[in-house]
């Protein structure tokens, strides 16, 4: 599909320009099985059933989307009664899932622009808390968030239906917010943390308007809620794009709003080292996820507060602080002050308390140590975090290479290695935190240990 045929005959009147099967690149071989049995479904039982959204926007562009939303003119009462496999979810808006296996295909009624009363809609100082009206597709369009998210392809006639631009936008790699983009932000402030996401994953372009109101607006994302600040911040960058998402909200302003220690200390990064730190972390990270390997919120975590807790711990001994209780407090304090912004599950804080803990006992070698601290089950996730470390020393890349050398020697030889060689004395920061005894419980038969 060439950008002549996206661009022409866009309608500006809110009517649908429709784009038939032969001028555009979708097929049904690239829908999954499940989401076109809900087409299909909702097609032969009289409803108006289209795929909609990312999935629609990634197949033009030629890509391979994991989930398929459809929208319908059913209402979720009326979808449930269709599939014996669904269940209705949601309070904010009202939404079917229909289960097949593995594979979730959510269904969502076409959105009203205004409430005639028979619906629900709820805003709250501007912004939409409840929104469970009804209306027609073309109400529906415009209530999405951005052009290229509100293309749809109807299973009636295999074409695709744009009211909004939305097809002229893909072809110039434009992300734009439909409707006035200071109302869209006071409605959903998140929205704008989801534009710079989808333009880093896209490679898009922001638009200009739709740019304009972070410098204004971008506070708003204070008054979010912090569990959904911490879902959104895994979707950046634990998604295969984290670099290009840290890089546009640093680029538009918005990360001092979502991780303000970490902005702040990278704005005093005179040496560059945490800047590397970071951004070689999310080149890790992004790796992971493109070879389809695991990768844990905790590392990410560790590495954005990083610098702020290294900060924080050394105005603390600077204070007169011991060491061994300057590095608790102020690892405590970061991740206090975080998630007022970011709701890090505890289990994340555990982990990341435990990577920065298991830094300095790298600096010591005596055989004891060094095995015990090999069978701590954080040693992987600390020895990756110590890598990520070496700009900033010399001794710290030795140090680094010690261990990598380490890990390849047979047990028996390193001891005696060990043994041999006179103790390396061991770093006062940060110390590990000390555990609190634990109560002796009643001797039972043992229990295999869950792996992490």
């Amino acid at each position: 599909m060439n950008s002549e045929s996206l661009v022409r005959n866009t309608p500006v009147d809110g009517s649908f320009r429709i784009v038939p099967r032969a001028e555009h690149a979708i097929s049904r071989k690239s829908i999954s099985p499940g989401a076109l049995r809900v087409l299909y479904r909702l097609h032969e039982a009289g409803f108006r059933a289209c795929l909609v959204g990312g999935a629609v926007r990634d197949l033009l562009l030629g890509g391979h989307p994991k989930d398929f939303d459809v929208a319908t003119d059913a209402t979720p009462e009326q979808v449930r009664a269709q599939f014996r496999n669904c269940r209705l979810i949601g309070r904010r808006f009202r939404l079917a899932h229909v289960v097949f296996g593995r594979e979730i295909v959510e269904v969502a009624t076409f959105r009203g622009s205004s409430d005639d009363g028979s619906g629900d809609r709820h805003l709250v100082d501007g912004r939409l808390v409840r929104d469970n009206v009804y209306g027609s597709i073309e109400e529906d369009a415009v209530r999405r968030d951005f052009t290229v998210n509100a293309l749809y392809y109807d299973i009636a006639d295999f074409s695709v239906r744009d009211s909004v631009g939305g097809m002229d936008d893909l072809a110039r790699r434009t992300l734009r917010l439909i409707g006035d983009p200071e109302l869209r932000y006071r409605e959903d402030p998140v929205r704008m943390l989801r534009a710079a996401r989808l333009a880093a994953k896209l490679d898009f372009e922001i638009a200009p308007e739709t740019a304009a109101p972070f410098a204004t607006l971008g506070a708003l994302l204070a008054e979010a809620p912090p569990a959904r600040l911490f879902d959104e911040s895994l979707k950046l960058f634990l998604s295969g794009y984290g670099l290009a998402s840290f890089r546009t909200l640093e680029r538009y302003g918005l990360l001092q709003h979502v991780f303000p220690a970490t902005a702040h200390a990278l704005s005093g990064d005179g040496s560059g080292a945490f800047r590397l730190l970071l951004e070689q972390t999310l080149v890790n990270t992004d790796a992971r996820v493109r070879q389809d390997k695991p990768v844990t919120p905790a590392f990410l975590f560790a590495a954005m507060l990083w610098e702020p807790v290294r900060a924080t711990a050394q105005a603390l001994i600077d204070g007169g602080s011991d060491a061994s209780i300057a590095w608790p407090n102020a690892a405590a304090r970061v991740l206090r002050e975080q998630a007022q912004r970011v709701a890090i599950p505890r289990r994340f804080t555990l982990a990341v308390e435990e990577i920065w803990s298991l830094q300095p006992r790298f600096a010591s070698r005596t055989k004891k140590r060094v095995f015990r601290l090999m069978e701590h089950p954080r040693f992987r996730a600390a020895y990756d975090f110590l890598l990520l470390r070496v700009h900033e020393s010399a001794e710290l890349a030795e140090l680094a290479q010690w261990w990598t050398d380490a890990q390849q020697v047979d047990p028996g030889e390193l001891a005696a290695q060990l043994n041999a060689a006179p103790a390396v004395a061991e770093e006062t920061a940060p110390p590990k935190k000390r555990k609190r005894r634990r109560r002796r419980k009643a001797k039972s038969a043992p229990q295999a240990s869950g792996g992490e």
